[in-house]
């Protein structure tokens, strides 16, 4: 069968769905497909020219009389477009609302050819998102109506499956880590930076949004800092990220906590850190702990969701429930404690980051999806071009 001609739909903006979907099209092109992104604004992991690679913006009229500019139809409109022009061979979506309602449209748009439509959860479009009544009707159906749908943890899918009460066949495949840009790399001036005294460094990346419990984050970490002599690096944006910094002015941290902001190549920061904290009230996934491991960073993350699918408590890293702030201090503290411990559990996670969470097998999987739906070694022309 040859390598097909995929359409990929994401947000284009930082979070783990946007980059679990630049990543997978990245890795399908130096594989040899044709890989299609469309959407609003370029991805921004996506850097530099590639030759299998190309981005088909979604173009946003402006009338008086829309409210609102109606996106899901520009979307819509555009993915059906691009597979006519290019051929496509299907549509993989990621994110429920609006990507999958959007393919869908743009499926029936192309009939009497069969484009298939692939969708993707990847967290708050069901626990967030889908769950809104005005949204249910709409989530469940496109679910329902998608040829293929699959999640990126087990704990994603049995939440769909309760949510929704989907009777539908949903394939777990995890999110995945490229351990070629995440890997352990030092950069003992980098360090020294945040990390004066050989301080134990600590860290947290994320959209500083309610679900990730930032709270949690400072009081943790001031816990520590009482013990040991720590630091803390706070990366990433978002609506809680006043409160954090009120926060930490209120318990007199300036000098011991740095915020990074935005920051589009976490794989240059992350490896200069000794752990990472991710006290989320849920996590359906948790890629950047993934990342961690793969960095040789020991994650302390929430045990509520998917992270308890790829971290082992006390072998590559710790889960804690997100209130217990003495417990996830605690095993910061065994950390910094204990370097030999933290090397062995740091050494242990970047193995099993690699093993079985690896880009290799994990896009392999998304490519066997691929196969099966296209119908495994036949050619494949649904437009007929």
């Amino acid at each position: 069968m040859r390598m097909p001609t995929v359409g990929i739909t994401c947000y284009p903006s930082q979070g783990g769905s946007g980059v679990v979907a630049t990543e997978l099209g990245l890795h399908l092109a130096r594989r040899g497909c044709e890989v299609h992104f469309i959407s609003s604004h370029l991805p921004f992991r996506l850097q530099g020219y590639d030759r299998n690679i190309m981005h088909h913006k979604v173009e946003m009229p402006s009338y008086p009389v829309f409210e609102h500019s109606p996106y899901t139809l520009s979307l819509a409109s555009a993915m059906a477009d691009v597979a006519r022009r290019c051929n496509l061979d299907l549509l993989h979506v990621h994110y429920a609302i609006p990507h999958a309602a959007s393919a869908y449209l743009a499926r029936q748009m192309l009939l009497p050819h069969r484009v298939p439509v692939i969708t993707t959860l990847h967290g708050t479009d069901i626990t967030l998102v889908g769950k809104e009544p005005s949204f249910f009707p709409i989530t469940r159906f496109v679910i329902e109506q998608s040829d293929a749908v699959t999640a990126v943890s087990k704990f994603l899918k049995d939440e769909t499956v309760r949510v929704f009460d989907c009777g539908r066949d949903i394939e777990v495949i995890p999110n995945f880590v490229d351990t070629r840009v995440f890997r352990p790399r030092p950069d003992h001036e980098l360090r020294a930076r945040f990390a004066p005294d050989g301080r134990f460094l600590v860290l947290h990346a994320s959209n500083f949004r309610r679900v990730k419990n930032t709270p949690a984050v400072i009081e943790t970490f001031d816990a520590v800092r009482r013990q040991a002599p720590a630091a803390l690096l706070l990366v990433g944006e978002g609506p809680e990220l006043p409160a954090v910094r009120r926060e930490v002015a209120a318990r007199g941290l300036e000098d011991r906590v740095h915020f990074l902001g935005h920051f589009d190549r976490l794989e240059d920061i992350l490896p200069v850190a000794d752990a990472l904290l991710l006290p989320s009230w849920h996590e359906s996934f948790g890629l950047v702990a993934l990342e961690a491991m793969a960095c040789g960073v020991v994650p302390v993350a929430t045990s509520r969701g998917g992270a308890g699918e790829f971290i082992v408590d006390g072998h590559n890293g710790f889960l804690r429930e997100p209130d217990d702030v003495e417990g996830m201090a605690g095993a910061l503290l065994e950390l910094a404690r204990d370097p030999a411990q933290r090397a062995h559990m740091a050494e242990v996670g970047q193995r099993d980051a690699a093993t079985d969470f690896g880009a290799g097998c994990v896009v392999r999987r998304y490519l066997d999806l691929y196969e099966r739906l296209l119908g495994a070694g036949r050619p494949v022309d649904p437009l007929g071009g």
